[in-house]
């Protein structure tokens, strides 16, 4: 597990794609550019967020359609799809489709639970079957079924002139390993643990057993996760921290990147909303800084590899920056080395 003296194996960003309802091209545009600097940084993987009726990315997989022609090698995921605006089996041919084009790159993260703000959205979402649609972790089960190429209709062969499959197509056999389940309790980690998926993390835990600690919660799911996988220690596990390195930041970036810190701070050690949801503090500092305070943290100790969260309402220009110092500087200084063109 990460310690100094301990490379760090693999390390990707995650982003939210913000853009202005006037000009939604400009800002797909920016994320796409970021996804395409991670690739030439040297970073292995890079995620986008999902969001519905925000201004941020509401088709991930989409975009990351549009990804895999402009980059040849790093991993593409999205963390994460809320299943519960999904129909698992289109969306297990549109995460089929992109895997396909991107010569098998894709890592799909899915949660489950009702839609945000479900009672403003289900007359529109499911206005026939509000009633009844489940939201549970079987829908996460069917969308695995399906990834796995599992019977999807019972039609197979000639009809008249169509040609029917009976599973969904394309199929790509390699997709069903690099499923992800985005969970913050134990209950959770073990499913996505019993159900041979890979976990992500991230800033956000449920309060677990009276605790308000963020970072030994997170480790204790993490430990969860692998013993209920059966790869064991070697189940995928990554985590999502927000990370702002300050090295080569502009005076005025700096000032304006406290500032952001410090207006989320007041969330941070107290459990929010019935959830009882516990918020990990940003890390703001220099590389040597935050590697320090990375070192220093349980969750982070458990794990091999991380996708680090960009703050959400920056520039562009300061993704820029916070990417280059992640790639150059904080990466090495926890023993990362970038993959190779």
């Amino acid at each position: 597990m990460p310690a100094p003296g301990t490379p760090l194996e693999k390390l990707g960003f995650l982003t939210i794609g913000l853009f202005d309802p006037a000009d939604p091209r400009a800002g797909h545009e920016s994320t796409l550019e970021v996804v395409a600097l991670g690739e030439e940084l040297g970073f292995d993987s890079a995620y986008l967020r999902h969001r519905h009726l925000q201004f941020g990315i509401s088709s991930p997989v989409a975009v990351l359609a549009a990804a895999t022609q402009r980059t040849s090698r790093i991993e593409l995921g999205t963390a994460v799809i809320p299943l519960g605006w999904e129909n698992p089996l289109r969306l297990a041919e549109d995460l089929a489709t992109v895997d396909i084009l991107s010569g098998g790159r894709l890592n799909p993260g899915v949660s489950v639970g009702p839609p945000m703000r479900w009672d403003d959205v289900k007359q529109s979402l499911y206005p026939d079957t509000a009633d009844v649609e489940d939201f549970s972790y079987e829908r996460v089960e069917r969308l695995l079924r399906f990834v796995r190429g599992e019977q999807a209709g019972p039609a197979r062969g000639r009809q008249g002139i169509e040609e029917w499959s009976d599973r969904v197509e394309p199929h790509s056999p390699g997709l069903q390993h690099r499923l992800w389940y985005g969970g913050g309790s134990t209950r959770s980690a073990r499913w996505a643990g019993e159900h041979g998926m890979n976990f992500l993390t991230s800033s956000v835990v449920s309060a677990e057993n009276d605790s308000v600690d963020f970072a030994p919660i997170q480790a204790a799911q993490i430990r969860a996760f692998r013993a209920a996988s059966p790869a064991g220690e070697a189940a995928r596990v990554s985590q999502g921290l927000v990370v702002i390195p300050t090295d080569s930041a502009t005076d005025e970036q700096r000032a304006r990147y406290a500032a952001y810190v410090e207006s989320r701070m007041s969330r941070v050690g107290t459990p929010q909303g019935p959830g009882r949801l516990l918020f990990a503090p940003d890390l703001l500092g220099t590389s040597e800084q935050i590697a320090d305070a990375l070192y220093a943290h349980a969750g982070f100790r458990e794990v091999r590899e991380v996708v680090f969260a960009l703050p959400f309402s920056f520039e562009h220009e300061d993704y820029v920056q916070i990417l280059t110092d992640i790639a150059t500087r904080l990466g090495p200084a926890l023993g990362w080395r970038p993959a190779a063109g």
